[in-house]
């Protein structure tokens, strides 16, 4: 993936479920090079306080596999979720049929993924004023997409999801984390694509409409 340019990167970035190959251990060292492109994400009054737990014990994979399950679960019945969501034209259904059995395969697979990559605050973002909290996420999720961004480029595949916030308290547990203290910001399944894999740029709408000038 290394040859791509800086345009057909950000469009092929995509949500990889199905496509990873769950037999094929990530080495430790690139996910440590995807963490250091991570963390030049822009950042909020230049005071980085973001953290990585990276899990990768079978055991640890086991819980948190777990609680996303229950989430899921819940998730399903949720007005908007990718299950319940639906379009009179066939072609945007189809698509989004696929959108949700690849995130079902996820969620009875998600132990089996090399890597799970938790990115997290230094902070209970609950304790701090709005404008903070917009800054804060605004630091940690810019380093996550890097985290996805450098992935791609090595030939690994991930995804944003935040299912397991569901059970934040119960997944700070299983790893250590001061739940008081620590806010998580999502769960990147990390792991190697399947050979032959490619991403194409997803379906989208034209921009006209979302984009407004000096008025909304």
């Amino acid at each position: 993936m290394s040859e791509l340019t800086a345009d057909e990167l950000l469009r092929t970035t995509r949500a990889a479920r199905k496509t990873l190959d769950l037999s094929r251990p990530v080495p430790r060292d690139v996910i440590l090079e995807c963490i250091e492109i991570a963390i030049q994400a822009p950042v909020a009054s230049n005071l980085p306080n973001w953290h990585f737990v990276v899990v990768t014990d079978p055991e640890k994979k086991k819980a948190l596999a777990g609680l996303y399950s229950r989430a899921w679960e819940m998730y399903q019945t949720m007005p908007g979720s990718a299950v319940m969501v639906k379009f009179a034209d066939a072609e945007r259904q189809a698509t989004q049929d696929r959108v949700a059995q690849s995130a079902d395969f996820l969620a009875n697979h998600l132990a089996e993924v090399p890597a799970l990559v938790i990115p997290c605050l230094g902070l209970n973002i609950d304790q701090i004023p709005r404008l903070a909290q917009a800054a804060m996420w605004g630091s940690i999720l810019p380093a996550a997409w890097n985290f996805m961004l450098a992935a791609h480029t090595r030939g690994l595949g991930t995804s944003l999801t935040t299912l397991h916030l569901m059970f934040e308290a119960d997944a700070a547990e299983i790893l250590g984390i001061d739940y008081s203290a620590v806010t998580q910001a999502g769960l990147i399944p990390t792991g190697y694509l399947k050979q032959g894999t490619r991403f194409k740029p997803g379906p989208r709408d034209p921009v006209a409409p979302i984009v407004h000038w000096d008025i909304w």
